[in-house]
């Protein structure tokens, strides 16, 4: 199965290293894929895995940490449906491409983004659609709302991921206050958002899902200490600061 990292409750000691679990949508509720149009079900042999972003009708972007170790065989993606192992269109993956600099030498996913090439192009609708880049190092005030969604757990401890899309609304939290959080494993290609007071965030499963701002893909699901965990809001890459990688892959 494809895992978001989880760190340790020693990473607030600048200690440990990363354990590995699944992610989740924690203190969301169901939503329709008219209302993210955009997000599609990462698949290995019509399993969900992880989320993803359609910022073309070929192409998909989602976490390196998703994708790595992992070839095209038995990969597909599932888009156009709110339930998360049917209906909609499965498309197979032709190509996966993770970042070049993708690495995890300070204890976290950095340069976290991966791009899947379809086999085929999506037919885009109403259920089905693309969903804005941002332009080179384009940001929002800190406290700007930003829709998270996917079909990962919704409760810590839980066994079975949920049949239906899950959303939530969180806020994006300032650089500082994110470093203060995570230390040294949070790098420029990186920032955070939550709630004030922890319960709403997105986890295992929901990897590699979309953070939308106004939008626009703002940020893709990578890791975090726990889900939903006071002081520890979760953790995204970047998509401004990798821009190029996906200007360079997709032509867009």
């Amino acid at each position: 199965m494809l895992l978001l990292l989880v760190l340790t409750s020693l990473l607030s000691c600048s200690l440990g290293t990363p354990t590995i679990n699944d992610g989740r949508i924690v203190g969301g509720h169901d939503i329709s894929i008219e209302e993210a149009p955009y997000q599609v079900s990462l698949q290995y042999d019509n399993s969900h895995s992880c989320g993803g972003s359609i910022v073309a009708p070929n192409y998909i972007v989602t976490a390196a940490h998703c994708t790595e170790g992992k070839t095209e065989d038995g990969m597909s993606i599932r888009a156009g449906t709110s339930i998360r192992e049917d209906g909609g269109q499965v498309i197979d993956v032709k190509k996966i491409t993770n970042h070049p600099k993708y690495n995890t030498d300070s204890g976290s996913p950095d340069y976290d983004i991966a791009i899947l090439e379809l086999a085929t192009n999506l037919e885009l609708g109403f259920q089905v659609a693309v969903i804005s880049l941002p332009t080179q190092d384009q940001t929002w005030p800190a406290g700007t709302e930003a829709l998270i969604s996917g079909w990962g757990l919704t409760h810590e401890g839980d066994t079975e991921l949920p049949v239906n899309l899950q959303g939530a609304s969180v806020q994006l939290i300032d650089q500082a206050s994110c470093v203060a959080a995570y230390g040294g494993f949070i790098t420029e290609r990186m920032f955070c958002a939550g709630v004030d007071g922890g319960g709403v965030d997105s986890c295992q499963d929901d990897s590699g899902g979309p953070l939308q701002v106004e939008g626009i893909l703002a940020g893709v699901v990578s890791f975090g200490n726990g889900c939903g965990l006071p002081g520890f809001p979760g953790v995204y890459t970047n998509v401004s600061d990798v821009l190029d990688f996906i200007h360079d892959v997709t032509g867009l």
